[in-house]
């Protein structure tokens, strides 16, 4: 199976699929694969934690990415 081909199949996993495949590649590597690069402080893992709890708790009371792009790039034209 090639990257595209796993990307393409991970994209149509339900939500609890998702988080048990990244549950099981940090099983398999000790957890070193999020912590690659510029590790994070203790508060910043707290507070991705803590957004990510809020999101499992209420999934749509955040904005869409096309939101998110329209308002920023609102902004920039000013």
């Amino acid at each position: 199976m090639s990257k595209a081909e796993i990307f393409e199949a991970i994209s149509k996993l339900t939500k609890e699929e998702y988080h048990e495949i990244g549950t099981q590649l940090a099983e398999m590597d000790g957890d070193g694969w999020l912590d690659a690069g510029d590790p994070l402080t203790g508060a910043e893992k707290a507070g991705l934690k803590a957004r990510l709890v809020a999101y499992e708790q209420n999934p749509d009371a955040g904005s869409s990415w096309e939101e998110v792009e329209s308002r920023i790039r609102a902004q920039l034209k000013g």
